[in-house]
């Protein structure tokens, strides 16, 4: 029988089934240093600015969209320039550029701009903070492949 889903019976515990993964330490300090560094670069972002509640956020635009942009970059560094290296992507990917964006802070912002009474405003926030963060990822990805390519067909400097 099985107790799965059974109601009033308990859930079969499995998780005795999934072998645990070893965790790199090397790797959650690479992401911890770059997390750090990315939530201090938002900071300083954030100091040079500010807003007030109920406004529009211009460093958390500037923030999410540029980091967007490095991410479309480091997507493409990560695999044509340093492939099989274990630590740009944790470092930066996932620390840095994790810590510096904050799509978590836009959906504060609109919701605090709805309740100033500004719901359009809230609206074309969220609306053009996805649409430009992501058309900056793939403009980051697209440049850099394209200057790798440039550079490639280049050759070396005599």
């Amino acid at each position: 029988m099985d107790f799965r889903s059974t109601p009033g019976r308990p859930v079969e515990h499995r998780a005795a089934a999934v072998p645990a993964r070893r965790v790199d330490p090397v790797v959650l300090l690479a992401i911890a240093a770059g997390g750090v560094l990315g939530a201090l670069a938002r900071f300083g972002v954030d100091a040079l600015l500010p807003h007030r509640p109920g406004t529009w956020a211009w460093a958390t635009l500037l923030v999410n969209v540029s980091g967007c942009l490095l991410i479309g970059v480091l997507m493409v560094l990560v695999e044509e320039v340093w492939p099989g290296r274990r630590l740009p992507r944790p470092f930066l990917g996932i620390g840095l550029l994790g810590g510096y964006t904050t799509f978590s802070t836009a959906m504060v912002d609109a919701q605090q701009l709805a309740r100033a009474g500004a719901a359009h405003t809230a609206v074309l926030y969220l609306g053009g903070t996805l649409l430009v963060a992501l058309t900056a990822v793939a403009a980051g990805a697209a440049g850099t492949t394209a200057l790798l390519g440039w550079r490639r067909t280049r050759g070396p400097h005599t």
